[in-house]
Formats: structure tokens, C-alpha cells, sequence
């Protein structure tokens, strides 16, 4: 009974009143699908001007199939996390070639696709499909740690069948994709990671955590390692009009076009030198700024520099791009500041 209070009550809190987000408004898996990808590692309010722009360019999943890597990797450019990007372009194609360009109504068979893992599976099951399955992210973690006041570590194999297994035991046959909507809701908006809204949640009387004064404190999260940081001398490389971009082959941004840069960073002789190994000869032109990014596990503190080579020498990997072609490639936030000098550059040298 108190269960099936717990679902009746979370239920009926969503139905008073929720965000407005544009993928609740659909049952198209393909839509709920790209939402729920985007999701992943990105706040809902983030996700809304790409989610739109994205379907606009791929309204279906043959669309997506048939887009180049490169185009992909533009529109999700400022979203992060690129391998989602590649693990959708790769899902669409199985999709098209195994399941007629529809999205399998299977819970086996969606967690099989590339890209999709439990929580992102049993969120298309349950949402478009109507399947009684678990969602489990982040968000309904942190519900079930502290209502039902579970204080071992999550994120361990062990705790996370427990905690899905606890909400497999929620979710009503009726109304699945409700219940899950209702439940991540009620992590991003109620049972909030700092300053949960305890005295005015719709699950207060029964809540474990909250009558042990520990709501709080869960859910109990390993403590991260601290982020390692790289100093890196980001190089605007210029030859006329245009500036050397390279594609990333490390896995972190792979694929994506970036600046040549130095890792450590260096003197005028120590930059020049290093575009010398790749074959371009410059001349040291100095510092244009600062920028800086937090990525997951390390944080770029970047210096950026000006160069101005002799001559567009062929780079392996490396591109000398106009303004226009740098505006229409697909580069990570990450370089965003030194695109935006390098654009400064290119449109002055443009207007002589």
C-alpha cells in the first residue's frame, strides 16, 4: 500500500503542474530518443534550442542515418560529450538497416543499440512505448536513496540492481511514461542534489530520509578525484586569410577540428618550433588571451597564441580554413574563445 501511495502521490504532483518541455509533448520514440540522449550530462533547459534545431535538420531516423559524421558533429556542436553525437549517427544506421527506420518497441533490444545504456532504454520504453519499465538516472537515484533512506554507496553494481529493482516496483502499468517523467521531474525540481524542498514534497510523511534528518546528506556518492589540470598553449596559426585548424584524433574531442596546441605550453621559440616539426615555418606574433574549460575529469587552462607561417603548408590532418569554412565546421565549445579571436583576424584581414 505504501508503494502504491508513493506512485499515486507522485503521479498526481505532476499532473498539477511541470515544466513544459517539448519532448513531452510527443510519443515518436525517434524524438524521445534524441531528447533522452541529449539529456544525458546536460540540463533540461540546455537541451530545448538544440533538441528543436537538431529535429528540424533530422526529423527522422533515415535523416539522421544519412548525415555525414562531420555535419552531425555541427549540430550538436556547444553540447558536449561528442561521443552521444556518434553513438546516434551509428544506432540510426542499425535502426535503418535492422529495423525498417523505426525504433524497436523492445526493452532487450533499444539497450542493445549503441549509445543507449539501462536508464536511457527504459526511458523510451516506458515514455513511447508505454512498456512498465525502470528509468534510473541520476535524478530518481537521488529520489529512492532518500525516501527510502539507503546509505551504502551507489554507483556499485550491487546498489544500482537495488535501487532498480525498487523502482521497477513503482512504476504502474498504467501510466509508465507518466511515472517516469514524473519521477526525474521530481529530482530536478523537489528532491533538488543541495536544498531539497522537504517541507513541501508530495512524499514527506513517508519519507525515510527526511524522518531520520539524512534526506540531505544522500544520496552516499564515492568521492570524486580531483580534475587534473593542463596548461596548454592553444596556436591561431595564420597564413593570408586563413588559420590551421587540425582534427582531434585523441579519444577527448576526437573527430572534431581544433587549434594546433602545445601541452605544457612554451616560449615564442619553444611554439614556432613545434609547428616546424609539422612542416609549417612561422613567426612568433604573441599572446591574443586566456580561456579555460572544465571538462569532466581535467580542466585546459589555455594561453593563445598568434603565429604567421610562411606559407599553408600541407599538415596532415590539418585544414587552413577561411572565416567562412571555420564558422561551419564543427569545433568543441572547449576552443570556442580562440575561434572567436581567430574569426576577429580573419574578417579585419578580409576588409584590407
Amino acid at each position: 500500500m505504501e508503494r502504491e501511495n508513493f506512485t499515486r502521490s507522485i503521479l498526481a504532483w505532476y499532473d498539477q503542474g511541470h515544466r513544459d518541455l517539448p519532448w513531452r509533448r510527443t510519443k515518436d520514440p525517434y524524438s524521445i530518443w534524441i531528447s533522452e540522449i541529449m539529456l544525458q550530462q546536460t540540463r533540461a533547459e540546455t537541451v530545448v534550442s538544440y533538441y528543436e534545431r537538431f529535429l528540424g535538420r533530422y526529423p527522422t531516423v533515415q535523416a539522421l542515418a544519412d548525415s555525414s559524421e562531420e555535419e552531425l558533429l555541427k549540430y550538436w556542436e556547444g553540447l558536449g560529450y561528442y561521443s552521444r553525437a556518434r553513438s546516434i549517427h551509428k544506432a540510426a544506421k542499425l535502426i535503418c538497416s535492422e529495423y525498417g527506420g523505426q525504433l524497436p518497441a523492445s526493452l532487450e533490444q533499444l539497450r542493445a543499440l549503441p549509445g543507449i545504456g539501462d536508464y536511457t532504454a527504459g526511458a523510451i520504453a516506458s515514455i513511447a512505448f508505454g512498456i512498465p519499465a525502470a528509468a534510473v538516472d541520476g535524478n530518481v537515484e537521488r529520489v529512492i536513496c532518500r525516501y527510502d533512506a539507503l546509505k551504502d554507496e551507489v554507483g556499485t553494481p550491487a546498489m544500482r540492481r537495488e535501487i532498480t529493482q525498487r523502482v521497477q516496483a513503482l512504476v504502474p502499468r498504467d501510466r509508465p511514461g507518466a511515472f517516469a517523467n514524473a519521477m526525474m521531474e521530481m529530482g530536478a525540481r523537489m528532491c533538488t542534489p543541495r536544498n531539497p524542498s522537504c517541507l513541501i514534497c508530495p512524499v514527506r510523511e513517508s519519507c525515510r530520509g527526511l524522518a531520520q534528518g539524512i534526506a540531505a546528506q544522500l544520496p552516499n556518492k564515492k568521492k570524486k578525484k580531483p580534475q587534473r589540470v593542463e596548461h596548454r598553449a592553444v596556436l591561431l596559426v595564420f597564413c593570408a586569410d586563413r588559420v590551421l585548424i587540425v582534427r582531434r584524433e585523441e579519444k577527448l574531442l576526437g573527430g572534431l577540428y581544433v587549434f594546433p596546441d602545445v601541452l605544457g605550453g612554451g616560449d615564442a621559440a619553444v611554439l614556432c618550433a613545434h609547428m616546424e616539426e609539422k612542416g609549417v615555418s612561422c613567426a612568433y606574433d604573441g599572446v591574443l588571451g586566456q580561456a579555460k574549460h572544465v571538462f569532466t575529469h581535467i580542466i585546459w587552462e589555455m594561453e593563445i597564441h598568434a603565429l604567421e607561417a610562411d606559407a599553408c603548408m600541407d599538415v596532415p590532418g590539418g585544414m587552413w580554413a577561411t572565416a567562412q569554412e571555420l564558422d561551419a565546421l564543427p569545433l568543441p565549445t572547449a576552443v570556442k574563445r580562440a575561434r572567436e579571436l581567430a574569426m576577429k583576424r580573419l574578417k579585419e584581414r578580409e576588409r584590407r
